[in-house]
């Protein structure tokens, strides 16, 4: 039997115990499983409560079930739902019941969206935004992913790729009519009029910057400095918890600590590293490694001194900064004085410079807003922005070079434009997930949980 035969069942909310917990079975036998532990179908789309028994006659829980004929259901399948209370107990009694149903199985990571895409319930952009609405921590990553869940680039690509076939056709036609004299002449220009069109359309969405690519990922900014001068201090700060050891001896922080944050909408990965110091000490010596190596790829790093102490420029230098504050790469590197409680040191310093009281706080609220501040540049206005994952730029910019490649050749011959015109069809419909993309669904769809 095809795996597509089986019908398919998960939890589908939280984890247990929860107040309630729904439980999906999707395939040709969801409707045996719905009659046999519920006694009959329900009515399409209506819940119904229901004492849902096992087979051998057993309670199992008072429950609400859902019918949802295919294909008007979110897999495009024959889909049951049951409602139950969320025990652990009564969760492994209804998995256990719906196992024993002929061609049952459980549902692997994904399967259901996936189904729901081979289904024609939605295209593999929309699929991607729900992945990315599911792992959104923010307020500004879930409109992002929800935009596209709702259509924003499937749309758009949809049509720019009927009219790449509109103007296929025309230029075929004159192929077809090469021997009309005037003919070709008179299909080809309009054809390439669209071309044109297309073409400076998809070419303003890839010049749009890529940064809403990054909103997906977040902003990564990197605590860094000598030993002991109250990165992990002001980490906890950052955090407004305990997430790193604070001590008075240098070197205690020997890996790199991650602290995710929500900065008025934007994800924001802070980092501690271990404090930048030559060392004999083969451990401590490793946490210095990895610390340059992650300030080296972060967007930006806040580099502590202590109050009015110089900075050391070769130790910027080392972690691949330039002195100006911007790294070759795009980060950048802001100098924060910390200890000012304990030093003369003016509250601000020059320009790129902040002034801070880890352990007090003072500081603190100026630091985040020039941090919210830094995200908003660095991510611009992503509201609409088509392009959130670097496959889809990577096919959008496929297209725009054939389409560019098809104006080009258009007046050596019809037959090349013509094949450059397939290519970014052919690029589009990767995109949508419609033509040649076995290779990229289970990378895809195996990062959904489990039920969805």
């Amino acid at each position: 039997m095809h795996p597509r035969d089986h019908t398919i069942f998960a939890l589908s909310s939280g984890r247990p115990p929860s107040a309630l917990a729904v439980v999906r079975v999707s395939g040709p036998g969801a409707s045996l499983a719905l009659t046999t532990l519920a006694g009959k179908l329900t009515a399409p789309r209506q819940a119904s409560r229901r004492l849902l028994r096992d087979g051998a006659g057993q309670p199992i829980d008072d429950a609400v079930v859902l019918w949802f004929p295919g294909p008007a259901s979110a897999t495009g399948e024959d889909v049951a739902e049951f409602h139950v209370h969320g025990g652990r107990a009564v969760l492994a009694a209804l998995f256990a019941a719906i196992s024993v149903i002929p061609n049952m199985r459980a549902a692997e990571p994904g399967e259901f969206t996936r189904r729901a895409f081979e289904n024609g319930k939605l295209d593999l952009t929309e699929a991607e935004g729900l992945d990315d609405l599911i792992h959104a921590d923010t307020d500004r990553q879930r409109r992002q992913a929800l935009r596209q869940l709702q259509g924003l680039l499937g749309n758009r690509a949809r049509d720019w790729r009927e009219r790449i076939i509109e103007a296929s056709a025309l230029i075929e036609a004159g192929i077809d009519f090469s021997d009309e004299g005037d003919v070709p002449a008179e299909l080809r220009a309009p054809a390439v009029k669209a071309i044109s069109t297309l073409h400076g359309e998809i070419a303003e969405v890839l010049a749009a910057q890529g940064q809403a690519e990054r909103l997906r990922d977040g902003l990564v900014v990197a605590i860094a400095g000598e030993p002991n001068v109250g990165k992990s201090t002001l980490i906890n700060q950052l955090a407004r918890r305990d997430v790193a050891i604070v001590s008075p001896h240098a070197g205690t922080t020997r890996d790199v600590i991650e602290v995710q944050l929500d900065l008025d909408g934007y994800p924001v990965t802070v980092i501690d590293t271990a404090g930048i110091r030559e060392t004999d000490d083969p451990v401590e010596q490793e946490g210095v490694r990895r610390a340059r190596a992650r300030a080296e790829d972060a967007d930006l790093v806040l580099w502590l001194v202590e109050g009015g102490r110089a900075v050391d420029p070769d130790a910027v230098r080392s972690l691949g900064k330039s002195g100006n504050g911007s790294s070759p790469s795009g980060g950048s590197v802001w100098i924060v004085r910390n200890k000012i409680d304990l030093s003369s040191v003016e509250d601000a310093g020059p320009l790129g410079e902040f002034g801070i009281s880890a352990s007090q706080g003072d500081g603190i609220p100026e630091l985040v807003d020039a941090l919210v501040k830094f995200a908003a540049d660095f991510f611009g206005t992503t509201e609409g922005a088509l392009v959130t994952r670097a496959r889809q730029r990577d096919l959008l910019r496929r297209a725009s070079d054939s389409l560019h490649r098809s104006l080009e050749l258009v007046e050596e011959g019809e037959e090349l434009a013509a094949e450059e015109l397939r290519a970014a069809a052919y690029a589009l419909g990767r995109l949508l997930g419609r033509v040649d993309v076995e290779d990229v669904l289970g990378a895809i769809f195996q990062k959904f949980c489990i039920g969805k």
